[in-house]
């Protein structure tokens, strides 16, 4: 029953994106021609709001809905891995003109060619935990 919770904050988060157009194919285009700073805007907004929260959770030792602790650790400093995974994450993102995220919302919405986008990003999801072994963390 906790799910449903899950479903309908996914849900609305779905319906805000698709309809602030952040799933939009051409907004995106704008924003790797630099034409528009619609994007940058809600790149910028989700950004600041999450420094916030990530910070308010660290401070507050706010529990999550199992009631335990969450604690979130440190991330390792290393320049060159956030470099080529964020390379490569906006390679991918620029080619299919979508992230991860509204990968889901599309497919909801009807635009059936982006399930394409969808197999190859699950297939990448399945070879990365092939080799994840092998890959310096």
């Amino acid at each position: 029953m906790k799910n449903i919770v899950y479903i309908l904050l996914g849900t609305f988060l779905g319906i805000v994106l698709y309809k602030s157009e952040a799933a939009s194919w051409f907004r995106i285009y704008e924003m790797f021609q630099f034409d528009s700073f619609h994007m940058y805007g809600i790149i910028g907004s989700a950004l600041a709001v999450g420094v916030v929260l990530v910070f308010w959770i660290k401070k507050s030792k706010i529990k999550s809905f199992s009631g335990e602790i969450i604690q979130i650790p440190d991330k390792e400093k290393s320049f060159a891995r956030y470099i080529l995974g964020g390379t490569l994450f906006g390679l991918g993102w620029a080619l299919a003109g979508a992230c991860p995220g509204p990968i889901y919302i599309l497919v909801g919405a009807g635009y059936w060619p982006i399930i394409i986008v969808l197999f190859g990003a699950i297939l990448g999801a399945f070879v990365y935990g092939l080799v994840r072994a092998r890959l310096p963390h």
